[in-house]
């Protein structure tokens, strides 16, 4: 039975919290009371399911069951975890934990607030150890950090189980010691927008220049070394103390209005987002979603090859995932293994998908099973792999720039040294390529074939074993010209 998670506030964040616990297996009962939030959930979750499943590289588990609630104590009913995302109000805030511990006491209460202290969440609360904050980034279903903020109410015991949950949905639960107004995240980015503010209000640069600055450079390096590691680096072999005594006493200039605020007025707004709608109004919101999450994608796929900063926590989720799928026992169905999007380097002169691709979709999709079986990049390291000896490809359909495929892989057979499989290339149910490949196992110092490592075939043995019930794949083994029947 599938576990359930309630979400209190279907907004941007409560959206993507949906999103994040329903592609991860969970039940998801939402609660809001915008007549339009069906609708606005539903956005969301469509471009959580393009975007999410492309991070992984072993089976997604089967989706959870999205309802909507017409009340809060409908949602919460038999809830294992409930996230609350409502308005930065406190006295709002304070109303729904109320209702919610009336009807589902012991339950863990994570708040999306950004700015407001669980001391300040926890006031005059019937259970105040199960409110505890939970701040998450925009787009939830992608960017793994959730600040946790507990106060001294909470049990340890209680918030290390609201971190175990968070990591089980791919999430990387920064446990903030002592409490503060805004965290940590967003103090930083505060200071970092009241500096930007000042840079418009005065004429020196705008919005957009303001953001070319940050993307060209500096936000680059912040993706995948955050500030310190990155002015560790910059102060060369010497480190960070020499960085320091170079660049300390700068901090004693007047360069920054860091402590001034500009004066918040109908003029200010004005300038903000008019710059605003002249960098970017070209794009509907939506539309600049998906082109965030495609970077977004992008990013952390290289982070995650490379086993470096956020790309390591989705390592990590794929190995639960990896060993969660191994307990439950192999099903007889082929395994969805890769979801991919045709890009423009992938078209030929006709505007289709060239060759290559094919060949390129169906390594992404093998290469995945075979991470899924313990045989990746790590046991490679070690001296043993899987080679392709021989491939069969049909091409069925053809693609265009956007389409979204999927990699699904069927064991044919397998034994010790060989592993022979069936690859089909999908547009949503119609099948554009298949693929049949013979690998053979290798032991790479010696250069020829060897068995294959016991904890290998422990985890490949079961699934050819499930597979075996499958029907054999009518192209499997054809040739051309060969006649059907």
């Amino acid at each position: 039975m599938a576990r359930k998670a309630a979400i209190i506030g279907g907004g941007v964040i409560g959206g993507g919290w949906a999103a994040r616990f329903l592609l991860n297996g969970w039940d998801v009962a939402v609660f809001d009371p915008d007549p339009q939030a069906e609708r606005k959930i539903g956005e969301v979750l469509a471009n959580a399911r393009a975007a999410l499943p492309a991070l992984s590289d072993v089976p997604m588990p089967a989706e959870g069951r999205l309802s909507f609630a017409g009340t809060v104590t409908e949602a919460v009913e038999g809830a294992e975890y409930i996230q609350e995302s409502v308005s930065e109000r406190l006295d709002l805030k304070h109303r729904v934990f109320a209702q919610i511990q009336q009807v589902a006491p012991g339950v863990l209460i994570g708040s999306s607030t950004s700015g407001f202290k669980p001391s300040e969440l926890q006031q005059n609360a019937p259970d105040p150890g199960m409110i505890f904050v939970a701040h998450p980034f925009n787009p939830v279903y992608l960017l793994p950090l959730a600040e946790v903020v507990p106060s001294p109410a909470n049990p340890a015991e209680a918030i290390e189980n609201a971190k175990e949950i968070l990591r089980e949905i791919g999430m990387f639960p920064l446990h903030i010691r002592k409490e503060i107004d805004a965290h940590i995240a967003d103090r930083f980015l505060e200071a970092v927008w009241r500096e930007a503010l000042w840079l418009v209000k005065d004429g020196i640069a705008t919005t957009e220049e303001i953001d070319e600055a940050i993307r060209m450079g500096f936000g680059l390096r912040w993706g995948q070394m955050g500030l310190f590691e990155t002015y560790r680096v910059a102060g060369g072999e010497a480190g960070m103390k020499h960085f320091m005594a170079q660049f300390g006493p700068c901090l004693q200039w007047p360069w920054t209005k860091l402590t001034d605020v500009p004066e918040f007025n109908d003029e200010l707004v004005d300038l903000i987002a008019g710059q605003s709608d002249a960098q970017s109004g070209h794009h509907s919101i939506r539309e600049l979603e998906r082109i965030r999450d495609s970077n977004l994608i992008g990013f952390l796929r290289a982070l995650k090859d490379r086993n470096w900063g956020a790309g390591r926590v989705l390592r990590d989720h794929d190995a639960r995932r990896a060993t969660a799928f191994h307990e439950a026992g192999a099903t007889g169905a082929p395994l969805v293994m890769a979801q991919m999007q045709v890009l423009p380097g992938w078209i030929d002169y006709n505007g289709h998908m060239t060759e290559s691709r094919y060949l390129f979709a169906a390594s992404e999709t093998s290469d995945a099973f075979l991470r899924l079986i313990g045989a990746g990049m790590d046991y490679v390291a070690a001296g043993h792999s899987y080679y392709t000896a021989e491939t069969h490809i049909m091409h069925l359909g053809e693609c265009k720039l956007g389409d979204r495929l999927t990699g699904s892989l069927q064991v044919l057979a397998a034994d010790e040294k060989r592993l022979h499989v069936f690859i089909r290339i999908q547009r949503g149910d119609e099948v554009v390529a298949s693929l049949e490949q013979m690998l053979l196992h290798v032991d790479m110092k010696a250069n020829k074939t060897c068995p294959a490592a016991a904890e290998v075939l422990a985890r490949l043995n079961p699934i050819a074993e499930a597979h075996k019930a499958l029907p054999r794949p009518e192209a499997a083994g054809r040739f051309t010209g060969q006649r059907k029947g």
